[in-house]
């Protein structure tokens, strides 16, 4: 099976092919530059390197949220873009989970975090009882870091890119029951993503192309400005 897979969750934008278990091809940028300008030609190149059409891709996988508002509706409008042109399935993965299935042996509880601003992060909680089988222990939310993690009492590896912005706070509380991922694995990787929608699209577990939208979380604040006129 063969699976081109988008995240445009964060500022790092990412695309992958893979073919089975095999990651033929994956680009992945940080730049100032927005998706809008650059994910088309990322996927382009992706393809280009490997050796493959859109048309032979068997599905597609995109990274759904939480994360950015923006990023993820381009990466979700491109995706369903290329679906309604190939006739192919679509499935949706949680930015939460492409974090946390970044460690198929760790055995302590796994605690992606991304910044979701106004001093909030989106996180969850995960397990992996045993090899690449993960259980969600937290369902995903958007929450002060600091009551959250008070009530984290086991071992735990954060994961993401909040643990840039509260890992002082992280080892204030949690103290030596805090485990760190690597800097380079604090972002979502597409090569991921394809990995977990393949999965998804076996079990037939695949997406509405019509009504497919990004999994925000909390509302925008153009959402919540809206909200106040209508009770102003």
């Amino acid at each position: 099976m063969k699976i081109l897979a988008v995240d445009t969750s964060s500022r790092t934008g990412s695309v992958a092919v893979l073919e089975d278990e095999a990651v033929l091809a994956e680009i992945q940028v940080t730049s100032t530059q927005t998706h809008a300008k650059r994910l088309m030609p990322a996927i382009d190149s992706a393809l280009r390197m490997a050796g493959t059409h859109v048309s032979e891709c068997d599905g597609f996988a995109v990274t759904t949220g939480p994360g950015s508002f923006t990023g993820l509706r381009i990466g979700i409008s491109a995706v369903k873009g290329l679906a309604f042109a190939t006739a192919k399935p679509v499935t949706a993965v949680s930015t939460l989970e492409a974090l946390a299935y970044q460690f198929p042996t760790v055995a302590d509880l796994i605690c992606p975090l991304l910044d979701a601003r106004k001093g909030e992060v989106y996180t969850a909680l995960y397990r992996c009882d045993h090899y690449m089988h993960w259980e969600k222990v937290a369902p995903d939310s958007a929450v002060d870091p600091r009551p959250w993690l008070m009530q984290i009492d086991h071992p735990c590896l954060f994961v993401g890119n909040g643990v840039d912005l509260y890992r002082n706070l992280i080892k204030e509380i949690a103290g030596r029951q805090a485990r760190f991922a690597p800097p380079y694995l604090n972002t979502v990787r597409a090569s991921v993503a394809a990995y977990i929608g393949a999965k998804q699209i076996k079990r037939g577990q695949v997406a509405d192309v019509g009504s497919l939208v990004p999994h925000y979380i909390r509302k925008s604040d153009a959402e919540t400005k809206i909200e106040k006129r209508k009770v102003g």
